[in-house]
């Protein structure tokens, strides 16, 4: 198995001059800096003291950026590095005010580029985020002797299929984690199955919550931008088909509420001029968060067209529609949105965070629609309960910090 692994990632390799060309006219990718993917590095490393995270996407490096920030206060971490695969996620990391952490984009997974990748950076310990399994760059990280940590592990029942179809191959990857830090039962038993050894339930790190401010608009220019309306609801992560959904309830809801306005933030936004055209098609006005003219005062829909400003947004919001629920699968983690307040709605295909619904929903802070109708019905509902309990928000801040103390706690041994 690892043979033709390997046969097809040197396939990869080959072409992949054409794929990111295809990716740069998608702007899914950095023009000046695709080459890190391929081995060639827009930094040097002048320490050897240095430990490094790779986390997929957007996601997965906040929710390790509590950790980081922790990280950086000790006088015996030099440097950290990030790496990701990307742009939205390597923009976001850009933003934030971190001291020793820096980023770089992850490489193709043939087996020069690895050996190359970390002689360059000569990792004290590495720390993988959730389920990124990269077995060359792992089978060599070990062969290097370096420790090797799944952190913050997630393992859906799709994956796991996947992984246990070829289950002597499996075994021979997931083997070789010093550590897998597990976010849920579902997660440490599909490891175990897998063949990692060292397995051990922390807790989701999203729970967590971070300090970090951006450097770009700050709060106060986008509360002065909307403040002539009033924000019913958010959307957030939404893919294709759920802007209209959200829209239609917007239709129905200006109907009953005057000078409304409904935010929506795409999981993509290289969607945005797509999903701005088939809104204005349906007769709204949409808002684009980059032009540089103020809202109008018959603006429909202010559509989010920038990476890493969803805390500010949601702020202001009190209700939050969460996507890939509805027409696409999986959903998105809620907690983010949950910690500030807001009231969650789902559609019902959110399999991979069962238990951060479940939870949710067991102190009555999410529930699950079916229909736009269902959509239109709670928002009504959750505007008129003015009162939003602060003991659920506290009490998320709390298992939140537990559960990063925890990591810390862990992952300390390596550092």
């Amino acid at each position: 198995m690892l043979f033709f692994y390997r046969l097809t990632i040197n396939f990869i390799f080959i072409i992949s001059p054409i794929i990111i060309i295809y990716r740069i006219l998608k702007k899914k990718e950095d023009p000046k800096r695709f080459l890190e993917k391929i081995g060639k590095f827009s930094k040097k490393n002048t320490n050897n003291n240095l430990i490094w995270f790779h986390g997929s996407s957007v996601g997965e490096i906040l929710s390790i950026i509590p950790l980081i920030e922790n990280l950086e206060k000790r006088k015996n971490i030099k440097k950290i590095l990030i790496t990701s695969n990307t742009l939205s996620s390597a923009k976001i990391i850009n933003k934030l005010k971190l001291k020793k952490t820096f980023h770089q984009f992850f490489p193709l997974d043939a087996k020069f580029l690895v050996e190359k990748f970390l002689n360059h950076w000569k990792p004290k310990a590495v720390f993988f985020i959730e389920s990124e399994i990269w077995p060359n760059m792992i089978l060599k990280i070990k062969e290097k002797n370096i420790p090797l940590i799944l952190l913050n592990a997630r393992i859906t029942k799709k994956s796991f299929k996947k992984w246990n179809s070829i289950l002597s191959f499996s075994k021979k990857i997931f083997s070789e984690f010093d550590l897998c830090l597990g976010q849920n039962n579902k997660t440490c038993n599909y490891l175990k199955a897998l063949g990692a050894k060292n397995i051990k339930k922390i807790g989701n790190l999203k729970f967590s919550q971070t300090s970090y401010k951006l450097k770009n608009r700050s709060d106060l220019k986008i509360k002065k931008n909307l403040k002539k309306k009033k924000i019913i609801f958010s959307a957030i992560s939404t893919h294709k088909g759920e802007e209209l959904f959200c829209a239609k309830v917007h239709v129905n809801l200006k109907k009953k509420y005057k000078n409304i306005v409904t935010i929506i933030i795409p999981r993509h936004i290289n969607r945005a001029n797509e999903i701005k055209e088939e809104l204005n098609s349906n007769n709204l006005n949409v808002h684009l968060h980059t032009s540089k003219r103020a809202i109008n005062i018959n603006t429909d829909i202010y559509l989010v067209d920038t990476y890493g400003e969803t805390k500010s947004f949601l702020k202001l919001s009190r209700i939050t529609f969460m996507g890939k629920s509805i027409y696409a699968a999986g959903g998105q983690n809620p907690l983010e949105a949950a910690r500030l307040g807001n009231r969650i709605i789902h559609g019902p295909n959110i399999e991979n965070f069962t238990e951060v619904y479940e939870f949710l929903k067991k102190h009555r802070i999410s529930s699950k629609i079916r229909s736009y109708k269902d959509l239109e019905n709670l928002v009504v509902k959750f505007d008129q309960k003015k009162n939003y309990s602060q003991q659920i928000t506290k009490k998320l801040a709390y298992i939140g910090n537990q559960i990063l103390l925890n990591n810390e706690k862990e992952i300390n041994k390596y550092c």
